[in-house]
């Protein structure tokens, strides 16, 4: 059985090396939960979605330079056994693209 969230979430930031803002959202135990943004270093969104126990659910937008949206990925429920949490981003930085 899987170990559920203890408490309540709370906000996350994460920043480019130059100090600008890169994500934002929340986390629970350490686990992104929630809608979190992703943003360019010029300050316009990159991308948004939710989350769900770490794992990335529904509608996920991507948009382009100027704000609009570029894209709409749907994602699918996957089966519990296949789900894997989604690691801290913080520990993905060094692979950032699109910034």
């Amino acid at each position: 059985m899987a170990k559920r969230a203890s408490g309540k979430p709370t906000p996350h930031e994460l920043h480019h090396k130059d100090g600008s803002l890169w994500a934002r959202g929340q986390t629970l135990d350490g686990v992104p939960v929630g809608n979190w943004q992703w943003f360019r270093k010029d300050g316009t969104r990159l991308r948004s979605g939710q989350f769900e126990d770490g794992v990335q659910t529904g509608e996920w937008t991507t948009y382009d330079r100027q704000g609009e949206v570029y894209k709409v990925t749907t994602l699918k429920p996957k089966p519990a056994a296949a789900k894997k949490p989604a690691k801290p981003a913080a520990s993905r930085a060094g692979r950032r693209r699109g910034a």
